[in-house]
């Protein structure tokens, strides 16, 4: 991977890499601060420190750190100043990092690390010399990067992602054949402690085509908007959600620039999809599916233009088939491998699944097993996906195994109530949930996003499609929902805010 970087900075020195806050950088530009930042770690002992943290902010530097730190040998940390301190110190202390880079010494971050005898290392404070863009000679198997998401016990877990993870990514992607070059123009609207993030950078990169970030203020699908549009966007990886809030422009949308929309990180809704290609005449419409422990995404479908031959279950599109060197198979609660057309868990095996989890024995136990294929075993890991596999090989998502409850006995799909609400409402967000009452047992609570008709009205409705046990409980009109840092629907913000009123 870093030596398509490194053949981008020679080949198109004077192309534009970056445009961050509508200021441009070359691959010139870009080359000399990655290289300061190599500098300085090769003097502080070079590949030896394995892990280096970088506080993520919205400017040149957090980028050129980030790959300062993989032309030195290590991998990277990235730490958001926005998040709760006592997370951040987790996981500094789970990573056990020697040294920060940051763009603002005055930070939180940098506070504690300081305190904690971490060498904190100010971007300005680098001096800027020869071009070092050597490629450093270590292993594959050594991190490149290590992501922390949610864990069930309050603890972030780590999840590292190693050289050759990413390197099959990033091949895996390109050997897809997307027509993708120098002259393209990639969105970067994630925030970089956000797997997806990942790609909307390194990608582009190994290109020599240019990263465009969303600007730090105002509203987020709103800087989305201008930025489609005022520079031409010709690759805009997006998560589901900012759709629903670019809905209301689409009759005044024409991005006939845009060549791909790739979509991940939530279910896709087949209607809002068909809406969106008008938008986007010219554009591919691709459907990505994959977990952090997966390098960012690992299984693509290509949304055909004919909106009657795009596969989907309850609204939602069809995930599609492994991408290079990948496994998928759909598997039952004990462990054993479903057929096709039987709903189970979806398992990964291949070049692009993490080792394990960081320092998490436990974790990893529950997460990954073994598989007989052929004459050797390989390892799985266990999404917490519900999916089957259709006749012509293609991966159905059916939502999250946890969004599958028992309510009075019954097993309900929370994705199934979902679709039939959107059907009727003609609304993009709506949510079912599973919330205990009083006595402790589960009710099934709707949300939905700005609806204005009439409640007893939909349930009529939904009694004609779906049992008596489906039917929610209770409805509530939501304003707007929330959404996390990457334009997510904020399924556990959503209940909090409810269980407050």
């Amino acid at each position: 991977m870093l030596n398509y970087i490194r053949e981008s900075c020679i080949r198109f020195a004077d192309k534009t890499a970056f445009v961050i806050e509508n200021k441009s950088y070359t691959y010139s530009d870009f080359a000399v601060k990655v290289s300061s930042v190599r500098n300085r770690l090769d003097q502080l002992g070079g590949k030896n420190l394995k892990l280096v943290g970088v506080e993520t902010y919205n400017d040149i530097n957090t980028y050129t750190s980030i790959f300062g730190i993989l032309f030195s040998g290590n991998g990277f940390v990235p730490l958001n100043p926005t998040n709760p301190i006592d997370r951040n110190q987790s996981v500094i202390e789970q990573s056990e990092l020697m040294v920060i880079l940051t763009s603002n010494k005055n930070s939180d971050i940098s506070k504690l690390a300081s305190a904690s005898n971490i060498d904190v290392i100010s971007f300005d404070d680098l001096i800027f010399g020869e071009i070092n863009l050597k490629i450093p000679d270590v292993s594959d198997e050594e991190i490149a990067y290590i992501l922390f998401t949610s864990g069930s016990t309050g603890v972030p877990k780590g999840v590292p992602i190693t050289r050759k993870n990413l390197t099959a990514f990033i091949d895996a992607f390109y050997a897809l054949g997307y027509n993708i070059d120098e002259n393209d123009r990639f969105m970067q609207m994630f925030e970089l402690t956000f797997d997806f993030s990942i790609f909307t950078y390194i990608a582009p990169l190994c290109k020599g085509a240019s990263v465009h970030t969303l600007p730090t203020g105002g509203i987020k699908y709103a800087n989305v908007y201008t930025i489609l549009e005022e520079q031409e966007i010709t690759f805009a990886a997006m998560v589901p959600s900012i759709l629903s809030y670019l809905r209301p422009y689409f009759e005044e949308i024409n991005f006939d620039k845009m060549k791909y929309s790739l979509f991940c990180g939530e279910a896709l809704v087949k209607d809002v999809v068909t809406e969106w290609q008008k938008c986007t005449p010219n554009s591919t419409i691709i459907n990505a599916y994959g977990p952090t422990e997966a390098t960012v995404f690992c299984l693509i479908y290509n949304c055909s233009k004919n909106a009657n031959e795009i596969k989907e279950h309850n609204d939602a599109i069809s995930i599609g088939k492994e991408m290079l060197n990948m496994k998928a198979l759909i598997i039952d609660e004990n462990l054993k491998i479903l057929p096709d057309g039987e709903k189970g868990e979806l398992c990964l095996s291949g070049d692009q699944v993490t080792p394990g989890y960081l320092k998490n024995d436990e974790k990893n136990k529950e997460s990954f097993f073994k598989v007989k294929i052929g004459d050797k075993e390989e390892i799985f890991y266990r999404t917490g996906d519900l999916a089957y596999i259709d006749s012509q090989g293609d991966f159905m998502f059916l939502g999250r195994l946890d969004f599958q409850v028992k309510v009075d006995g019954f097993r309900i799909e929370l994705g199934e109530i979902e679709h039939y609400v959107r059907h009727h409402t003609n609304l993009t967000n709506v949510v079912a949930a599973p919330i205990n009452n009083k006595v402790g047992t589960a009710e099934i609570h709707l949300f939905m996003e700005n609806f204005s008709g009439d409640s007893n009205e939909l349930v009529l409705k939904l009694k004609e499609k779906i049992p008596h046990y489906m039917i929610p409980s209770y409805f509530h009109n939501v304003p707007a929902f929330p959404l996390n840092s990457n334009g997510k629907v904020d399924r556990k913000a959503l209940i909090q805010n409810y269980s407050k009123n």
